[in-house]
């Protein structure tokens, strides 16, 4: 597995579009700022196939070190959860058994 970067994938669709880099950066950056955006306020963003963001609050709770084994407060925070929409989850479940069928069996 490998990790791809915003400079990768804003190469990647300057190549494909044959648009300027500059401003398929610009556009990507702009669009990352707006779920940002979205997301601190609050709102549920929704891309039909694609999949869901939306944030949860989780609660504040006692946790442990392990270490110590010492008690410590964990306080409130706000977490942002995704769900694959159903063709992101096909095409997942495709790659993944084209995957298992390419792997030879020992």
């Amino acid at each position: 597995m490998s990790t791809v970067t915003k400079k990768e994938l804003i190469d990647r669709i300057a190549e494909r579009t044959q648009a300027k880099r500059v401003s398929v950066k610009r556009i990507v950056q702009a669009f990352l700022d707006e779920i940002v955006t979205e997301l601190c306020q609050d709102n549920r963003l929704e891309f039909r196939d694609f999949g869901v963001f939306e944030t949860r609050t989780r609660a504040s709770r006692t946790a442990q070190n392990p270490k110590t084994l010492a008690r410590v407060d964990v306080p409130t925070k706000r977490t942002v959860k995704f769900k694959m929409g159903r063709l992101m989850r096909e095409n997942l479940i495709a790659s993944a058994r084209a995957a298992a069928q390419a792997k030879p069996n020992m």
